[in-house]
């Protein structure tokens, strides 16, 4: 006798399909997902924007550095000085009235470029008084240390202390300057040739110093 055979029975059942409540549920959820998305990202901007300005506030609100007064040129009246010197002098553009005098400034006393300007200004000075012209250097050095250079080296002629660099400041010989590939502020090797009516006849900005008293001589000539 045939026997009939039954259909196997279905392992897995069918996911039933989704509910139109179940689908707007996860439509809304999408929707609040993508919203925050897009607030926390304007939220992110804002900030951004904020912190931009905030910095933008701080640097302009920030004080610009003092400038560095520019000093004289040629053809202004000398800016007026009175500082001691060695040999218990002092020296001033008062004192100066009605003569020509060389006013040069140097960065420290007893250093190789200093002591080689100064001897050369020294061996050059009968010279510049047959002219009629006085010789002062001018440093920021005290008092001690650049008596103790003039007499090492024999100078005849005056060396100032400007300790506060005012006068330094007043001619332009102080700023910005390089050396060995350094910036810095300080004193700039500078000299200035003055006339018998006070005013500035030459200056010289950064000073190399070998020829240099030969040329300042030179100019003194031709005044």
């Amino acid at each position: 006798m045939a026997t009939t055979k039954k259909p196997a029975a279905k392992t897995a059942a069918k996911t039933p399909p989704k509910t139109a409540a179940a689908k707007t549920a996860t439509k809304t959820t999408a929707k609040a997902a993508a919203a925050k998305a897009t607030a926390a990202k304007a939220a992110s901007k804002a900030t951004a924007s904020k912190a931009a300005a905030s910095k933008a506030t701080a640097t302009k609100a920030a004080p610009a550095p003092a400038a560095i007064p520019p000093g004289v040129k040629e053809g202004d009246p000398a800016p007026p000085f009175s500082l001691p010197a060695t040999g218990g002098r002092t020296v001033s553009l008062e004192a100066m009235k009605g003569k020509p005098f060389v006013l040069y400034f140097y960065p420290k006393a007893d250093t190789p470029g200093c002591t080689t300007e100064a001897c050369a200004f020294n061996e050059a000075l009968t010279q510049f008084k047959g002219l009629g012209l006085e010789v002062i250097g001018v440093s920021p050095d005290k008092m001690p240390a650049i008596e103790k250079f003039a007499q090492k080296y024999g100078l005849d002629f005056p060396l100032a202390s400007d300790p506060e660099n005012a006068t330094a400041q007043a001619y332009g010989a102080w700023g910005e300057k390089v050396f060995m590939g350094r910036r810095s502020i300080g004193l700039i090797r500078s000299t200035f040739l003055i006339d018998k009516d006070g005013r500035i006849a030459r200056a010289w900005k950064k000073v190399k110093v070998d020829g240099h008293a030969a040329e300042v001589l030179e100019a003194a000539r031709a005044l």
